[in-house]
């Protein structure tokens, strides 16, 4: 027999209740589980409050930070003109050409993707801080990283031969939001590796 309405009114009143309460519980257990970020430092306290003692917990969700910063891979190369001249072109940024390829495409290739930000975690997942390679992985990732610089160039530029190459990392973090009472600063640092030789045959077979 279907409820009076009265009846109905009064079901959905407490179906909505509860809705919403599951909600801010679930809402309330996921900020005190998961890692710091700017909403659980924000309603910190509030979190706390409530959690604690009845629902506490001695575990968190394990997963990493959001990335805070930005990091473009730039390359620039020496090449020696048929006169014999030396030219150093200007600094080009890759990322930013992968970028380009990137936005407003539906179906952007997994080169564009990843190929130039894997690259550069490779290299310094295998370099110490002062661009020591710490092993056979290590110059293989500078193999890589060159390849990939030769690709994007090419054996010649600027009306010259590409006779070296080399490559740096501007990093600039991402500022925190206002209501966050964060401070970082935003000024881009760079990594500077140095220069490489190249020829020919650091030109992938298939280019």
């Amino acid at each position: 027999m279907s409820l009076p309405p009265a009846a109905r009114i009064t079901v959905a009143v407490a179906l909505g209740v509860v809705t919403v309460l599951t909600g801010v519980h679930l809402a309330m257990v996921f900020l005190h589980v998961a890692p710091d970020n700017t909403l659980s430092k924000q309603y910190g306290s509030t979190v706390s409050d409530y959690i604690n003692p009845e629902f506490e917990q001695n575990w968190k969700l394990f997963a990493p930070n959001p990335l805070q910063q930005n990091i473009a891979v730039h390359a620039r190369a020496e090449v020696v003109r048929p006169d014999g001249g030396r030219e150093r072109t200007g600094w080009v940024d890759l990322t930013a050409m992968d970028i380009d390829d990137i936005r407003g495409n539906p179906f952007p290739s997994h080169t564009d993707q990843n190929e130039l930000r894997r690259a550069w975690d490779f290299f310094t997942g295998s370099h110490d801080e002062e661009n020591r390679s710490n092993g056979l992985r290590g110059e293989l990732s500078e193999e890589y990283l060159r390849r990939i610089v030769m690709s994007r160039f090419g054996p010649e530029l600027n009306g010259g031969e590409i006779r070296r190459v080399q490559v740096r990392s501007a990093t600039t973090p991402v500022a925190p939001p206002p209501w966050s009472g964060e401070s970082a600063g935003t000024q881009t640092t760079y990594r500077v590796l140095p220069w490489w030789p190249v020829d020919r045959t650091d030109i992938p077979e298939d280019q």
